[in-house]
């Protein structure tokens, strides 16, 4: 039998996830690959983000699915915007069927500037809480009827009145609102990439805060954090995608957010966004960048900034992963990797993986 259709290990480890087919990819097929490695080797779940090209996340979604198991899968995110509500709705009945439990479904604000250059209204909370009220009421199987609200005005929504569908929901969040939003009404909720610790512990009390506001217990909400997961394993090039390459990319597209959540100078990011190649880049930078570029960018960007990410050896990212548990976190997300670049991070992850962590579900989304 091949290695990466093997029965999955003795050991999983529902607390680690990864993204597929991180970043931009043209060949959405290494997706089957990834997600039996990835359940071979002994990771929890697994979460498809989404780009406009050729990662389209319901079709992922169904096809990590289909070859899966045991391992979670969430998309991590998709925009309740880009599909009406019924047809959001019908596929994550379908991918909770179809995996017996293990899918949740992974909300994003997106950008605001690509929602209007396609003639679609930029996200906001009320808009994200009001449809997943919506979805809520679908997978109960209630008739919706004249919605209008935040999220938009529906005459006539439903599915089956059979339907008792427990489909956890969750968001991808950076800034403190939506944070506190994942605490008021989510299932779980996900951090971002080059988070500092403080930033991690901000935002923990950011969802604590939002739980408390409607009476719930903070506890409730699954929080992954998302750790750039880059062992000295990788070849060079590629751990410049990786690195520098993401980062740059963030900040090409929300720089002054990210750079208020960490609390960093806001004077090195004009500096960055100044330098011509910068501000002459077209596309994303951890997609089109040469390697010669990525060496000059990471000149451009304070070296403590790249301290949030696990680099080194495959030890000491493992170690890198359990700290963030030390934050309060419930998961971690190795950001930036395929399986076959994490062996040695799990394998070393078994090694010194915390007794007192609480064993959790498959789904990403649920606590118990």
């Amino acid at each position: 039998m091949p290695d990466d259709q093997a029965p999955p290990p003795a050991e999983q480890y529902a607390e680690l996830g990864f993204y597929t087919l991180a970043g931009h990819s043209d060949t959405p097929r290494d997706l089957i690959g990834e997600v039996r490695r990835a359940e071979r080797l002994g990771i929890g779940a697994t979460f498809i983000s989404e780009r406009f090209a050729t990662k389209e996340a319901a079709t992922l979604s169904g096809a990590a699915g289909a070859v899966s198991e045991s391992i979670g899968i969430a998309t991590g995110a998709t925009n309740h915007n880009t599909r009406h509500p019924i047809v959001t709705a019908t596929f994550a009945t379908t991918m909770h069927r179809l995996t017996g439990g293990r899918f949740a479904l992974g909300l994003g604000r997106g950008f605001d500037r690509f929602f209007r250059a396609v003639g679609l209204d930029p996200i906001t909370s009320d808009q994200i809480e009001d449809f997943v009220g919506v979805m809520r009421r679908l997978w109960r199987g209630d008739a919706v009827l004249r919605h209008d609200g935040p999220a938009g005005t529906y005459p006539y929504l439903h599915q089956d009145p059979d339907f008792d569908e427990d489909v956890p929901v969750m968001l991808a969040a950076l800034g403190p609102r939506s944070l506190e939003l994942a605490g008021r009404c989510m299932d779980g909720v996900v951090l971002h990439t080059f988070y500092s610790d403080a930033a991690v512990t901000k935002a923990l009390a950011a969802v604590a805060r939002g739980a408390a506001s409607v009476g719930r217990d903070p506890a409730e909400v699954r929080v992954w954090s998302v750790l750039a997961t880059v062992s000295d394993e990788i070849p060079e090039e590629r751990r410049l995608k990786k690195t520098v390459g993401r980062l740059a990319s963030y900040l090409q597209g929300y720089g002054d957010l990210m750079v208020r959540v960490n609390d960093w100078d806001p004077a090195a990011l004009a500096r960055f966004r100044a330098d011509p190649l910068i501000s002459g880049f077209r596309g994303a930078i951890d997609a089109k960048a040469t390697t010669a570029e990525l060496e000059h960018i990471a000149s451009l960007i304070p070296p403590e900034w790249f301290e949030t990410s696990a680099t080194g050896t495959a030890r000491r990212c493992a170690e890198e992963v359990v700290r963030q548990f030390d934050l309060g976190v419930t998961g971690v997300i190795m950001h930036g990797a395929t399986p076959d670049e994490l062996g040695g991070v799990v394998a070393e992850y078994g090694k010194i993986r915390p007794a007192a962590l609480k064993r959790l579900p498959a789904n990403p989304g649920r606590m118990r």
